[in-house]
């Protein structure tokens, strides 16, 4: 029997919960910023019992603050959670990536594969024309971490680390916005494609953590570069428009 897509949203509160963790996480509703509910009902067209139930849902998932019967915020961001970010998704993504190279068969080793032709190809376009691509790369991207601990087994494990990505995403799109050099991830990937593949468990540990710690430090320098960076404000911020940066790699 088929089982249906749990990311195809089935109701008015899926869609709307779908639509604003999306926006926040590509920081089209910036971080530390007012969600009133009106102005938020008429951006997403939802109404309030639906709405409500999909800010409930985002509080769970730490994108949204609730404070009593003062309202809702974006969560906000600071240097001091992304360290420890950085620090529990590479434990919880090491151990998964080990007990996918233990467990991983043909069909996993091919998922590997085409995941990481389609972030090649990505990271191609979006090295040729920039912010234009950013959205399809970090799809790709994300889909390459995603395959490579597929096979470890553990639902729970793969529930955190997904969870751990989009926390981690929102760094990197807010981090964009500092035009900084491009840091060359390409190589960072291959050593990591070309060692799981080789099934060298060691090896691919030490290129996982070396990548997410220097994805972090990436995105640290560039935060402190960011106007307004860590700043709670009673400000909506529907009026937000989509922000990318330039051709500006920062993986992870």
């Amino acid at each position: 029997m088929a089982h249906a897509d749990p990311s195809v949203p089935k109701t008015l509160a899926d869609s709307a919960y779908a639509a604003i963790r999306t926006d926040i996480i590509a920081g089209v509703l910036r971080a530390g910023c007012k969600l009133r509910l009106e102005s938020v009902s008429r951006q997403y067209q939802v109404s309030m019992s639906p709405l409500r139930e999909a800010l409930s849902r985002l509080v769970s998932d730490t994108l949204v603050v609730s404070r009593g019967q003062r309202g809702f915020w974006v969560a906000p961001l600071s240097l001091e959670e992304l360290d420890d970010l950085t620090r529990v998704r590479g434990l919880v993504e090491i151990e998964a990536l080990q007990l996918s190279l233990q467990n991983g068969d043909q069909q996993w080793e091919e998922r590997v594969r085409l995941a990481f032709s389609e972030l090649c190809q990505a990271e191609e376009r979006f090295r040729k024309h920039g912010n234009r691509h950013v959205k399809a790369w970090e799809l790709a991207n994300q889909q390459f971490h995603e395959a490579l601990v597929s096979a470890c087994q553990s639902p729970w494990l793969i529930r955190l680390q997904r969870q751990l990505y989009a926390q981690s995403e929102r760094y990197r799109r807010v981090s964009l916005q500092a035009h900084s050099p491009v840091r060359c991830v390409h190589d960072e990937h291959v050593a990591l494609f070309e060692a799981a593949m080789a099934r060298q468990v060691l090896k691919a540990s030490r290129i996982a953590d070396l990548h997410l710690r220097n994805t972090a430090l990436t995105v640290r320098d560039n935060l402190s570069k960011v106007a307004g960076f860590g700043v709670t404000s009673d400000t909506p911020c529907i009026s937000g428009t989509r922000s990318a940066g330039r051709s500006t790699a920062v993986a992870g």
